[in-house]
């Protein structure tokens, strides 16, 4: 199986999977420097439902988020990474700053977000939840984030 999809290939594979009655997870993120955190999030993630599809913000989408010094790794590097989690399904990369867009194709049953997130500023939920969706905050792993590594990295400290 391929993991890395793009979105039409993702669509025709949705039809499959909703059609043998599986539930689908979705999230999403920049996942510029996977660290222990990112990891815990999708494994957590992944016990929601039966398949995790993880939206993934393309280098221009990251670099309007995150400015010009980001991403560190290159789209292809990042998304071939997660693909090689055992708790991800699928990985789909998009061009928006949000993934609104691609919530509203996927239509996932669980929508999961990290929990430094405030569940009314969760882009999608609002559609997930029309759509009788749950949407699913999982704790963050203290200590861990790209912004505060990168940090560290720069200054040469531990």
């Amino acid at each position: 199986m391929r993991k890395i999809i793009s979105i039409t290939a993702l669509r025709a594979a949705l039809k499959r999977l909703r059609k043998s009655g599986k539930t689908i997870v979705f999230t999403n993120g920049c996942f510029d420097i996977l660290h222990y955190g990112h990891v815990r999030l999708l494994q957590d993630a992944k016990r929601l439902g039966d398949v995790l599809i993880v939206g993934m913000n393309s280098d221009s989408s990251v670099k309007k988020i995150k400015g010009c010094l980001r991403p560190i790794r290159r789209q292809g590097e990042r998304a071939g990474i997660l693909a090689a989690l055992e708790a991800v399904d699928y990985v789909t990369i998009f061009n928006e700053e949000t993934p609104e867009r691609i919530i509203k194709i996927i239509s996932p049953d669980i929508l999961v977000k990290g929990g430094d997130w405030q569940e009314d500023a969760i882009v999608g939920a609002d559609f997930v939840r029309s759509k009788s969706g749950n949407v699913v905050t999982i704790p963050i792993v203290k200590g861990y984030s790209t912004t505060s590594l990168i940090k560290k990295i720069r200054s040469g400290c531990r």
